[in-house]
């Protein structure tokens, strides 16, 4: 990156670094069961809401317990279960419909990340009926303060639920990009591990290592401070010592619920300390080829960390220590905290690369995530789309460090 542009990103990122005590951030109340939501609707006197969710969770039947309670509690409920698992603009706009058809006065988010998401931006679409969702890409384009917005998660990976963003897929040019601003936050969330249980493993494992991205991300980036520090150093913990657990015996309720925990964790440490370039490359690959995301930040992951070098060794020698590696530098202990992650990632059966990176996308795929991560992501690193498209190279295995990268450290 060009040294101007790279003076311009950095002090883009120390104003939101100095803002970011004194910034809107909250958490939702958690609840323990879904249960808990019907009492919430009557406490607020909520008589009918949306229920944001996708075909698989609609076909197992999950929902069935919360729409009971509901029922019981004189609550109607209206279901959408088409969201794809890279929620589009076509999904808000149709599920926006169904809430003011059904006269709707609240939203709930179950599911994954693609769920949560959805209802997210339906939302916003409800609270600024008059705005498109690309209007809102960005930062703080929303302003206005939703219907009742409530997270149920079924997987342990996004931590969708206690953060501002929601991204969304643009159904006619296929570019996936990021909704953020405080109203995103839902109000309430559920933490009920019985909701997982039935996960399958590569579901786990993917949404796992999500997670993980989540919190790696976060802790090596330069906008941190103690809270989200102390969030992600959690995150990471409760990630080594449960997900393989999880992975295995997907019954294992105490493995379920600590994923639970950390996927929060993560979730509350990158909502107010942002990602990196591990997410400006997998969205890209979610919008052009519904590369589903956990898999694409798994994969892309340990690729991005080596290529970061020195810069980010210190911290992922911190993470490393967190997790009980072995190695006696910053260097070395950071080298033993990525080879833990392709271990993971061997172990469950999540491929080193992706094959479906085509090399005449790579430019745009390159241009869509520089727009995305600059000046935004305080990343160790900075690089520019050329830089970024060496990335795709790697990840596609079409390419090797040495002979292909090199990045300025900036």
């Amino acid at each position: 990156m060009n040294p101007l542009r790279a003076l311009w990103c950095r002090a883009y990122q120390t104003v939101f670094r100095v803002a970011l005590p004194v910034l809107p951030y909250t958490e939702p109340q958690i609840l323990g069961s879904v249960k808990g939501v019907a009492d919430v609707f009557v406490k607020k006197g909520i008589a009918s809401a949306l229920l944001v969710t996708d075909p698989g969770i609609a076909r197992l039947g999950l929902t069935r317990g919360l729409e009971e309670s509901l029922g019981a509690a004189g609550v109607n409920v209206t279901v959408y279960s088409k969201t794809v698992a890279n929620p589009t603009v076509d999904n808000v706009e149709e599920a926006a419909g169904l809430y003011r058809s059904a006269g709707c006065q609240a939203i709930i988010g179950f599911g994954g990340g693609s769920a949560m998401d959805c209802a997210k931006a339906v939302g916003a679409r409800i609270a600024q009926p008059g705005k498109p969702v690309n209007k809102m890409r960005g930062l703080l384009r929303v302003h206005r303060r939703l219907p009742l917005l409530i997270a149920v998660p079924t997987t342990a990976g996004t931590g969708s639920e206690v953060t501002l963003a929601a991204v969304i897929t643009d159904s006619a040019t296929h570019h996936k990009y990021p909704i953020n601003d405080f109203v995103l936050i839902p109000r309430y969330a559920v933490h009920d591990p019985r909701l997982t249980i039935g996960l399958p493993p590569a579901i786990t494992a993917q949404t796992g290592m999500d997670a993980l991205t989540h919190a790696v991300e976060a802790y090596i980036g330069r906008s941190t401070n103690a809270y989200t520090r102390a969030a992600a150093v959690e995150a990471v913990r409760l990630i080594h010592d449960n997900l393989y657990q999880a992975y295995l015996h997907g019954d294992d309720e105490d493995a379920r619920r600590n994923m639970l925990t950390a996927a929060y964790a993560a979730g509350v440490a990158f909502t107010r300390s942002y990602v990196g370039y591990v997410h400006g490359i997998a969205h890209s690959l979610g919008g052009l080829y519904g590369t589903p995301h956990g898999l694409a930040n798994a994969v892309i992951l340990p690729h991005v960390l080596r290529a970061y070098g020195q810069a980010a060794h210190a911290k992922l020698a911190e993470l490393a220590r967190v997790c009980s590696l072995e190695g006696e530098s910053d260097a070395e202990l950071a080298g033993a905290f990525i080879d833990w992650v392709d271990e993971m990632n061997a172990k469950m059966g999540i491929p080193a690369h992706l094959d479906c990176i085509r090399e005449e996308d790579i430019s745009a795929m390159a241009a869509h995530a520089d727009a995305e991560s600059n000046p935004l992501y305080p990343v160790p690193v900075l690089w520019d789309a050329s830089e970024l498209a060496c990335l795709y190279r790697l990840v596609a295995g079409s390419a090797t460090m040495g002979a292909s990268f090199s990045p300025a450290l900036s």
